[in-house]
């Protein structure tokens, strides 16, 4: 699924909302599991949590192990920080759409802002790869997804809330890729059709519900690698995975070391050589798969 591991709020929100990098992709998998209980070298206790950004019910409903672990830290730490986000980050400021795009994909983007319920004008002036990873959903989604219900519940709990990347710096990756790949990303997702999108979905609901990082690998190279160019996908993985893998495990590595933390990433960046698994592994933490 293209862009599997973006999401967006809903369409009134989605200019500022955060755009969080959810659920696996492209991850070279070593491990099987998505909630992972960590001990530090001094003995605290964290936990590691792999999300999928939908409002899907069959995974919204949390287990009471993972209620009693955000219960037992004292801070929930998700991939971006919820800070102000400068609208100009996520729009073309001196291009439009209009201008890029032929009178047949222009209505295709027409059908599909109306499907997800956008503002035409709005979705014509997003940068194509934010446009890309609206369209690829199956469907609307809800501010309520799997990642903001774990924020809201850790907030009714009195937790404090943390970010391992700032807005400027999460969305700014993207301007990594020129105009030209931007408008490949978007017009790969244009030439999928609604039931291709809600199979794979599907797919990867499965793969995800199993807890299987492996399958959720192979899909996503099946489905994102096999309608991208090799240059593209190639970039893609090293910008979105491998390098923020590094800043990531970093960052929540420090957290736990210091205090009790729930960190909750896209589960792609758990498993594999670069994933926050093997990282912790080398900081000298204890692991185990805790059951959802």
């Amino acid at each position: 699924m293209f862009f599997s591991n973006f999401s967006y709020q809903s369409a009134a929100k989605i200019i500022v909302a955060s755009l969080i990098f959810s659920t696996s992709f492209m991850a070279q998998a070593t491990e099987k599991g998505l909630f992972w209980k960590l001990e530090s070298p001094t003995g605290i206790v964290s936990y590691l949590f792999g999300t999928m950004h939908t409002d899907d019910n069959r995974i919204t409903n949390f287990s009471p192990s993972v209620i009693d672990a955000i219960k037992s830290v004292d801070t929930f730490i998700m991939e971006t920080k919820q800070d102000n986000n400068d609208p100009t980050v996520l729009l073309m400021q001196d291009a439009t759409l209009r201008e890029m795009l032929t009178e047949q994909e222009i209505e295709q983007v027409r059908e599909l802002a109306d499907f997800h319920v956008m503002h035409l004008d709005a979705a014509m002036r997003m940068k194509p790869w934010l446009l890309a990873v609206v369209f690829d959903l199956p469907k609307p989604q809800t501010p309520f997804a799997q990642d903001n219900l774990l924020m809201s519940t850790s907030e009714d709990l009195s937790k404090d809330i943390d970010g391992l990347e700032s807005s400027k710096a999460h969305f700014g990756i993207m301007d990594d890729f020129s105009r030209e790949e931007q408008l490949v990303m978007l017009r790969s997702v244009l030439k999928r059709t609604k039931e291709q999108k809600e199979a794979d979905f599907e797919r990867l609901m499965a793969a995800y519900l199993e807890g299987d990082s492996d399958k959720i690998s192979a899909l996503d190279e099946e489905i994102t690698g096999g309608m991208l160019p090799k240059s593209i996908w190639s970039k893609m993985k090293t910008k979105l995975l491998d390098e923020r893998n590094v800043v990531m495990a970093e960052r929540s590595i420090k957290a736990a070391n210091e205090k009790p933390v729930f960190v909750a990433v896209g589960a792609s960046h758990l498993a594999g050589k670069t994933g926050l698994i093997e990282a912790f592994k080398k900081a000298g933490f204890k692991l185990s798969i805790v059951a959802k």
